[in-house]
């Protein structure tokens, strides 16, 4: 969601930096685009401008074009400039300023503690599920359902890179060993294209290379998902290798991931995981931490007394 202060309002909205004569048309498309930014803030979602675009066009508001894509992108910058749409709306997932956290007072970083403080949900559990997404800049869409679950998730942009699939893979080989589980799972989610169907089975292919007994569950996109949804197709591309396959099975198109709307993969993973979650051990777990929560925050507000000790 885009930043908020400790109440939940959002902070600074709008800002005006520059004066555009923005045109009855243009204006037309801001007041359009705002009324989808509100429905999705409603859910607590925001959005990348490629989601943004897929609302225009699946509601009919625009061709499904590339240069529709480039013009609603100059209109949405004028009218984030003009301050008339809401600059933490519209998010960009794939770059991000990192750096490390400070603190003024041992007892702050003890509140922070008790706050973030987390067990892990699954370590009682009979199986380990980690969620992987295609696309970066989807990371955010799921982030906040994964936290929910407690499931680890990862981005693999494309095709994963052959030392990040061995890591993966030597990662799930420890999981399971040191819980002697019943299995591990991969929740894989891509879109429904030439690549985007295969990468499922490359991520399979590969893990079972290198001797997992991890099962790979593709749950986003299929043409059930596509017939449900109705998002807008693309042209299946040509110059994909693995396209004169993907054509005889489903033809000429091809459905980006990006289209369904948030919820809709929200709701997707939380069904596919929570199939693998035995709710009686986690809740168990649940009332650990918020045993051990406490006991955290109680340090916090005695801290001067401790230290005082030391």
């Amino acid at each position: 969601m885009g930043r908020r202060d400790v109440v939940g309002v959002r902070l600074m909205p709008k800002v005006k930096y520059v004066d555009i004569d923005i045109g009855s048309a243009r204006r037309s498309v801001i007041d359009k685009a705002n009324e989808i930014i509100a429905e999705y803030s409603a859910q607590g979602f925001d959005l990348t401008l490629r989601q943004l675009y897929y609302q225009f066009v699946s509601r009919g508001l625009l061709p499904n074009k590339q240069l529709e894509y480039k013009k609603l992108g100059d209109v949405i910058n004028d009218g984030r400039l003009a301050g008339l749409i809401d600059w933490y709306s519209i998010v960009d997932r794939t770059r991000n300023l990192r750096g490390l956290n400070h603190w003024t007072s041992p007892s702050e970083i003890v509140a922070a503690c008790a706050q973030q403080y987390r067990r892990d949900k699954w370590e009682t559990q009979s199986f380990y599920v980690e969620v992987w997404i295609e696309k970066d800049a989807l990371v955010g869409v799921i982030e906040s359902i994964c936290g929910e679950l407690d499931v680890p998730f990862f981005s693999c942009r494309g095709y994963t890179s052959q030392s990040e699939m061995w890591s993966a893979a030597q990662r799930l080989i420890r999981k399971t060993e040191e819980r002697s589980l019943d299995g591990s799972i991969i929740v894989h989610l891509g879109d429904h294209d030439p690549s985007g169907i295969d990468m499922s089975r490359d991520i399979q292919d590969r893990l079972r290379l290198f001797r997992t007994n991890t099962e790979v569950r593709r749950i986003a996109l299929t043409m059930e998902q596509v017939r449900q949804y109705n998002p807008p197709p693309n042209p299946a591309k040509l110059t994909d290798s693995r396209c004169e396959k993907y054509v005889a099975q489903y033809g000429n198109e091809s459905w980006e991931l990006d289209a369904l709307e948030p919820r809709v993969l929200a709701d997707l993973i939380h069904a596919e995981v929570s199939t693998f979650v035995d709710d009686r051990k986690r809740r168990l777990t649940q009332k650990q931490e918020d045993t051990e929560k406490r006991q955290l925050k109680k340090v916090s507000a005695r801290w001067a007394e401790i230290a005082n000790e030391l």
